[in-house]
């Protein structure tokens, strides 16, 4: 079964800004109706009537934290009582923090493992068996270049995403007899809010990308013929992947931890 994006709703999370908003244009450019969800209203109202304007589809907006406790729950409630039928989800929320572990907030530590892990594997499992049942779109997450080696001075941010990475790909194995397609798309540092909330450029490793190409790229991924658990965005990260992948783990944790100047 082809990729299907016109009479499909696709729910993307972190919707507000930088990869959320390039998900939504290139879904709602294909014909696909939106459910754009984040913290601040005001955003998501303005994106959601430009994309209904330019594109002549039907975008909902619903404000929330999904660093919350009980959040995708609620979500999910909120969509059932509006009637609304999601057939792609886009786990795409989620942040980093860099600086040595010790030295990090508890609460934002927390609230990091809430919105990385916890939210994406809630809303994965709410929405999970309405997605492989009708198998016309897609669920995808946003790990990251971070997930395949250890990254001090990042050490929570690459362990959720590597959890995120490993998830998705069980997920993907899981519902293989299912039309569904489930990617984990991993880009190194794209250009958006990401590093403003970070703190530090330090963490921007390697050639910045844009979201366009980063969203094009796990777009592309979805559309082949069969669809792979999981990509690296970007060659140059692909490479490192690869090299993390082959090279013992203690030297790969010293490179990782001189390039991230922990």
């Amino acid at each position: 079964m082809p990729m299907t994006y016109q009479g499909t709703v696709a729910l993307i999370t972190g919707a507000s800004a930088g990869l959320g908003v390039e998900f939504a244009r290139q879904w709602a450019a294909r014909g696909a109706d939106l459910v754009l969800v984040a913290r601040r209203l005001d955003r998501l109202e303005g994106i959601a009537a430009d994309l209904e304007q330019r594109y002549g589809i039907t975008a909902h907006v619903v404000a929330a934290d999904l660093a919350l406790p009980g959040a995708a729950a609620a979500l999910r409630a909120e969509l059932d009582a509006r009637g609304i039928t999601v057939h792609t989800l886009v786990n795409n929320a989620g942040f980093g923090s860099h600086g040595p572990f010790a030295r990090q907030d508890p609460a934002q530590i927390n609230e990091m493992i809430q919105l990385n892990v916890v939210a994406v594997t809630e809303l994965t499992r709410a929405f999970l068996p309405g997605l492989a049942a009708d198998g016309r779109g897609a669920l995808v997450t946003v790990a990251s270049a971070a997930a395949y080696q250890p990254t001090p001075a990042m050490a929570v941010y690459g362990a959720t995403k590597a959890f995120v990475l490993s998830f998705t790909e069980a997920v993907a194995y899981e519902t293989r007899s299912s039309p569904l397609r489930v990617l984990a798309v991993s880009p190194g540092p794209v250009s958006t809010e990401f590093f403003d909330v970070v703190g530090s450029r330090d963490a921007a490793v390697g050639r910045m990308a844009t979201p366009e190409q980063v969203v094009t790229a796990a777009r592309r991924a979805l559309e082949r013929g069969t669809t792979p658990p999981s990509i690296v965005a970007g060659l140059a990260n692909r490479i490192s992947a690869a090299a993390a992948a082959l090279t013992p783990r203690r030297v790969t944790l010293a490179v990782s931890g001189r390039i991230l100047k922990a």
